[in-house]
């Protein structure tokens, strides 16, 4: 999760009294296009109580698995492994904003069925969250590299041959998206993949049904709600990938009310092709 500080450009922060009625602030209507609109979410509030901030992160967990977010990318990684495998080295795949890092241990878990060989770097600005992250990582015996990075205002440290990131983007404006993209690219030597929400009518049903289904959180409810009304649409992803230079991506929908975005440096598909 982005750190609220980063991400408080211009918006109004939400008061305690919000958290006990999680719809008030957004207004939807079946028959009104969603246009988008952006609040903080209760999870980015650096003054959440830790007990708040764990059971919420365990929620989304349980979200994220009902909803399979960890196979929007998966197929692109996979295939990507096989090949790097085939050269005799792990392919190194970089998550940032990994928030609790139930993505890429979910992926780590699909690897080892198939025996393909992928050393993880887990980024997030949060302390807490990488926390909660290594202990996922330890749960099921995986080993991680962890890194504080300030992806807004800081380069990556490290390079990867994947840069991969899964809903952060509905935390950011679209000059900030584009900044996002343009730093994943930069560190990435061969792919960048990125999958998020779809701003939908399909997508706002489905956050507050499955919030609600799965988890008893307040900062879940409120912020599935909040994260699909700040959400980007297809359309709007496509544009911003292109102004942030990464020509040639792909960008498709994905289920549950999602899209997906994978680029693969052209150097890296040249080289690919020649091997070929």
């Amino acid at each position: 999760m982005p750190c609220s500080k980063d991400v408080a450009l211009g918006l109004h922060s939400i008061q305690a009294e919000h958290m006990t009625s999680t719809t008030n602030p957004i207004r939807w209507s079946p028959i009104n296009p969603l246009a988008r609109h952006r609040v903080e979410e209760l999870m980015d509030d650096p003054s959440l109580d830790p007990h708040e901030h764990h059971a919420a992160l365990a929620g989304l967990k349980r979200l994220n698995a009902w909803s399979k977010s960890a196979r929007i990318l998966w197929p692109s990684i996979a295939s990507l492994a096989v090949e790097v495998n085939a050269k005799g080295r792990p392919l190194r795949v970089m998550d940032v904003a990994t928030g609790s890092g139930d993505g890429p241990m979910s992926m780590a878990k699909l690897a080892r069925r198939r025996g393909l060989k992928i050393d993880w770097i887990l980024c997030d600005c949060s302390s807490r969250a990488l926390e909660v992250a290594q202990q996922n990582a330890n749960s099921i015996g995986e080993r991680v590299d962890l890194l504080r990075v300030d992806l807004l205002h800081e380069q990556l440290p490290v390079r990867a041959d994947v840069v991969i990131c899964s809903l952060f983007m509905h935390h950011l404006d679209q000059d900030t998206g584009q900044a996002v993209m343009r730093t994943m690219a930069s560190g990435a030597d061969i792919a960048v993949g990125i999958a998020d929400l779809d701003r939908s009518n399909t997508g706002f049903a489905l956050a507050w049904i499955g919030s609600r289904a799965l988890t008893r959180s307040r900062v879940v409810h409120f912020d599935a709600i909040a994260s699909v009304r700040a959400a980007f649409t297809l359309d709007e992803a496509r544009v911003m990938a292109h102004e942030a230079g990464l020509h040639g991506a792909t960008i498709s929908y994905a289920w549950p009310a999602r899209w997906r975005l994978w680029w693969r440096r052209p150097s890296a598909r040249a080289a690919s092709e020649v091997a070929v």
